[in-house]
């Protein structure tokens, strides 16, 4: 059992905090995930990686994305996690190689090939072994143990219950899915993309055809009326906010939140959103209060409904969307903050989506609380004024009487 607290000055404390690990499609998400809290970023590389269809890192993205990783003290994880056919061996050495070199600090891997050849090789990173492989007990993770890895990421299947016997006597670092999209099938064990269209997933190419719509038939007969939703597949995304200190008393060594493909907006409010949650949490854990605020703050950039995915037991129909999307946009992401005149209260900001004066908006921030103010004065570039601003990523002005800080960003609030 890990030791995570101990008394300081009479009051409890967490000592052994989680990492919150975030995801990001490209070195903008990369970057905004760091600057709102996370100690790392897991990344997709051009070459041997699933997701196939996410803006994949270049090597000069992994390095640059790095670089500024080291200046907030966050590290960088790089997922290796293709299933190697035999057309795809040609290159990972060298691949692997220059990850290191550039100062990645973990691969995610799924295949065994790819584990032993970087054990080899003798690299400084760590070799973490994907969800892909579908880890739910703690004797396949003294397997892997005993192969070298470094960590293992628990397949989204594990319950709360099986963590904890896990957690006890786990030889090796545990990651644990708290938060995003749940596969239909074992991850990466789903054939219906390959079948219906010839995209492979596990060589990173899954079309997501569970979340497809469909027509039922039975003995040749069509069930679905025309009034009828269409049938899909698809699953409510997994949400554990309420359950973070739990797993925080277990010593769990990384919460991971899915979603490379996400957006900018999501990226910053579930990672800003975690965040606070973990450190007041691992501050004063015996006062701590879980109150609505944080599930709240999360449903502002959730796309689907929200479930426990497997952590009490087996979902059944109610975190399934068989028949209804139930998908909340998230385009009331308006704005980007770049700087901020105290003295004229002006704040530069990069249009992202359209407002207008007399809008209402949410600004949110990793460095202090949410404030609200509404759009009176707004300009262009060359400080003209203006009533709309409709342009993406227009640079623009606009009076905030409060102080905000650059990188902080703005949502319309809608009514």
């Amino acid at each position: 059992m890990r030791n995570v607290s101990q008394i300081v000055n009479g009051k409890r404390k967490i000592i052994k905090k989680p990492e919150l690990l975030a995801p990001a499609g490209n070195l903008e998400k990369l970057k905004t995930a760091i600057m709102y809290g996370a100690d790392a970023v897991f990344v997709g590389g051009k070459e041997f990686s699933l997701r196939s269809q996410a803006s994949n890192f270049s090597i000069e993205d992994i390095k640059e994305g790095v670089i500024f990783a080291k200046k907030y003290g966050a590290h960088i994880h790089v997922t290796c996690n293709i299933i190697l056919h035999q057309d795809n061996l040609k290159g990972i050495e060298e691949y692997l190689q220059t990850l290191d070199d550039i100062g990645v600090t973990a691969i995610i891997v799924a295949d065994p090939y790819i584990m032993k050849i970087a054990k080899d090789m003798d690299l400084n990173l760590e070799v973490h072994v994907s969800t892909q492989l579908s880890t739910l007990n703690l004797k396949a993770i003294e397997f892997y143990q005993k192969m070298g890895m470094d960590r293992v990421v628990l397949g989204r299947e594990v319950t709360y219950e099986d963590l904890k016997s896990i957690m006890e006597y786990a030889p090796v670092d545990v990651e644990y899915f708290i938060h995003g999209a749940m596969c239909i099938h074992y991850s990466g064990r789903c054939m219906l993309s390959n079948y219906l269209s010839r995209r492979d997933a596990n060589r990173g190419g899954c079309s997501q055809s569970c979340r497809w719509y469909y027509d039922l038939y039975d003995d040749g007969n069509l069930v679905n009326q025309e009034a009828d939703m269409p049938f899909s597949m698809s699953s409510k995304d997994m949400s554990l906010i309420d359950h973070i200190g739990e797993l925080i008393e277990l010593g769990v060594d990384s919460f991971k939140i899915e979603g490379r493909m996400k957006s900018l907006h999501y990226i910053a409010t579930v990672v800003s959103t975690y965040r606070k949650l973990i450190d007041a949490y691992c501050e004063d854990p015996d006062h701590f209060i879980q109150d609505e605020s944080y599930r709240q703050e999360l449903l502002k950039a959730a796309n689907r409904a929200l479930c426990h995915g497997f952590f009490y037991e087996h979902p059944g129909v109610e975190e399934q969307l068989f028949n209804m999307r139930d998908e909340h946009p998230t385009q009331e992401f308006v704005m980007r903050i770049l700087d901020y005149d105290q003295e004229k209260h002006l704040a530069k900001i990069e249009q992202r989506n359209y407002f207008k004066v007399g809008d209402q908006i949410e600004i949110f921030s990793p460095h202090h609380p949410n404030l609200f103010f509404t759009v009176e004065k707004l300009y262009n570039e060359d400080k003209e004024a203006v009533e709309v601003a409709n342009h993406p990523m227009e640079i623009l002005y606009v009076e905030i009487n409060e102080n905000v800080l650059a990188n902080d960003m703005g949502r319309k609030v809608i009514r």
